[in-house]
């Protein structure tokens, strides 16, 4: 009786042992190597990510300046006011601001109906903005629904402020000689918004502040100039040596401020001169380089030895005297 196998089956005839490819599948059989990391990979978000942060940086650093800022007018970065209080004090003092962002559903109280009826008043934009996106924003600090962007300021260049006015002085546009203070190596936004202050009361023209490793206006010098700063500017300078020196070339006097100074105060026989005033740290004091860049050292007498005072109050005790000398 015949046996039939299970239907569909084939069978296969025994076959010899088969031929080798000469290394033809070499490749094959490596493999592609080991995988890829994921910001490596072209259609990974990771890799996504990376470009956005390489051109981020790329921005940034092509915006810096390294020389002189001679013939530029240097601008800072924005700023964002985070914070019911800080927010409401800022638009009372009349800081400049780009936009109002409020959280979307926000629990309102007094601070937050104030700044928005002074935005409104102002013309700021209000901006609905999502919880993630102010915490993105606010880059960990606390902003309790609400921040104020400030644009970056817009900084003169400290030569061509002093040619400006000097030319205008010499042409009668403007009474007094020119008057600037100049800042060397303070870092506190609060002096900075003082000596701005002071400067506005006794008719001074400008502040120059150093590009590296000094204070810029940031918005707490806004408040601290309670609005000066609208009316005297703030230009920096790409080196403040060269700088103080180009102020002589012009005819400028630079005047240091330090405790054991050369000249008293009251003995200061500059003060109707065109007078570039420059104060240090409280600190450290004026550096040595713009010590030696200095027509005079000026020292303000006090009782006590013990005491010192801070770079604002010397300022704004100095332009008071040059102001008294030049009124006389």
């Amino acid at each position: 009786m015949a046996t039939h196998g299970r239907p569909g089956a084939v069978r296969k005839s025994k076959k010899g042992p088969s031929g080798g490819t000469g290394g033809l599948g070499r490749k094959a059989l490596e493999g592609k190597g080991p995988t890829p990391k994921a910001e490596d990979r072209p259609y990974h978000k990771a890799h996504k990510s990376k470009q956005l942060a390489e051109r981020s940086a790329a921005k940034h650093s092509g915006n810096r300046n390294p020389g002189s800022s001679r013939n530029t007018r240097g601008k800072g970065t924005e700023e964002m006011v985070t914070g019911r209080n800080a927010v409401v004090e800022s638009l009372r003092a009349g800081i400049p601001a780009k936009a109002l962002h409020v959280a979307i559903r926000i629990e309102m109280d007094e601070r937050i109906r104030e700044s928005l009826k002074l935005a409104t008043e102002r013309g700021i934009p209000l901006m609905e903005t999502g919880k993630t996106e102010l915490d993105r924003m606010a880059d960990g600090s606390v902003h309790q629904g609400i921040m104020l962007q400030i644009p970056p300021y817009d900084y003169a260049d400290a030569v061509d402020l002093a040619t400006e006015t000097i030319q205008k002085w010499k042409k009668g546009h403007i009474n007094n000689a020119p008057l600037f203070v100049a800042l060397d190596g303070i870092t506190d936004p609060r002096n900075l918004g003082a000596i701005i202050r002071s400067l506005s009361a006794f008719s001074g023209h400008g502040v120059i502040v150093p590009e590296r490793r000094s204070v810029g206006m940031t918005a707490s010098a806004w408040k601290t100039s309670a609005g000066a700063a609208v009316r005297v500017p703030v230009a920096k300078a790409g080196n403040l040596n060269s700088t103080l020196k180009s102020f002589k070339d012009k005819g400028i006097f630079v005047l240091g401020l330090d405790g054991d100074g050369d000249v008293s105060l009251p003995d200061l026989t500059l003060g109707r001169e065109p007078v570039c005033l420059v104060v240090g740290s409280e600190g450290k004091g004026l550096s040595r380089l713009v010590r030696e860049n200095c027509d005079q050292i000026v020292s303000i007498p006090i009782d006590s030895a013990m005491e010192s005072l801070n770079a604002s109050m010397a300022v704004g005790i100095s332009l008071y005297e040059i102001s008294r000398q030049r009124s006389a």
